[in-house]
């Protein structure tokens, strides 16, 4: 399924977008050396609650997980990239934290992830990790236009994660959103130009680049979750929920001052 919200429903996102990174910086903000993850996923409970919005992981239980995620927000701790499910572990310095979150605000859902390092040691590797995402991200978000094709983003995207030294995996990208949060279009994070669905404005799509600093294979860790690095390699992972409008893509996860 593939929506073109009208009016309101652009209207709604923007307020969830906004939501949605709020609540990540507030997590930010409150993540230090000792924080425990399960404390963020309560933290983040009570946020998504006092909103009025509904959390999209919760209950969410596609094919790839083992049944319904029960936890409020995704936390990726070091080698751990995608879906990481929040169990009982206490940050450490020089930790890399990906929190990835999804909520529905009245109706309509919203998307991000931010990638950073918990505490004072800051390892240039995993610097260059992060940036190298958000710099791919930018390039997709810039590649953004009415009769823009979906592969004219993809190539955008893996043009940056290529050219700063990363593999890039298939098997995961950015997605379609609306009324639900994954929906058609997939956006892959390498690909060809030229390819795939037209972008029309009033289209949303979470776009969300992720690497492994030394592989491109995923292994799944024993809780049915959370996806690994299969080296043990460290990792990262940004994304933001764009809308495509007439002049080319407005970001609505970023939070409201």
């Amino acid at each position: 399924m593939i929506e073109i919200l009208n009016d309101d429903e652009l209207a709604r996102a923007r307020d969830a977008g906004a939501l949605v990174g709020g609540i990540l910086q507030a997590l930010k903000k409150r993540t230090a050396v000792g924080v425990n993850l399960l404390d963020l996923d309560r933290w983040t409970k009570q946020m998504i609650e006092d909103a009025g919005a509904e959390s999209c992981y919760v209950d969410y239980a596609p094919s790839f997980g083992r049944g319904p995620f029960g936890h409020y927000v995704c936390t990726a701790v070091n080698d751990a990239v995608l879906h990481g499910m929040p169990h009982d572990y206490s940050l450490a310095d020089g930790d890399l934290l990906t929190l990835d979150l999804a909520v529905t605000l009245r109706g309509i859902s919203a998307d991000a992830a931010i990638s950073f390092i918990v505490g004072e040691t800051q390892a240039p590797e995993d610097l260059a990790l992060i940036d190298a995402t958000e710099r791919a991200l930018a390039a997709g978000i810039a590649a953004v236009r009415p009769g823009a094709r979906i592969g004219d983003l993809s190539r955008a995207i893996g043009t940056v994660l290529r050219g700063s030294g990363y593999t890039v995996n298939l098997e995961f990208g950015g997605h379609g959103i609306g009324s639900t949060m994954h929906q058609d279009p997939h956006v892959a994070n390498d690909g060809r130009p030229g390819r795939g669905y037209i972008l029309r404005p009033g289209l949303l799509l979470a776009l969300e680049p992720w690497v492994m600093a030394d592989t491109d294979e995923l292994v799944t860790d024993a809780d049915g979750w959370t996806l690994r690095s299969a080296t043990g390699c460290r990792t990262a992972h940004t994304e933001h929920t764009i809308a495509v409008t007439a002049e080319g893509a407005e970001i609505l996860t970023l939070p409201r001052s």
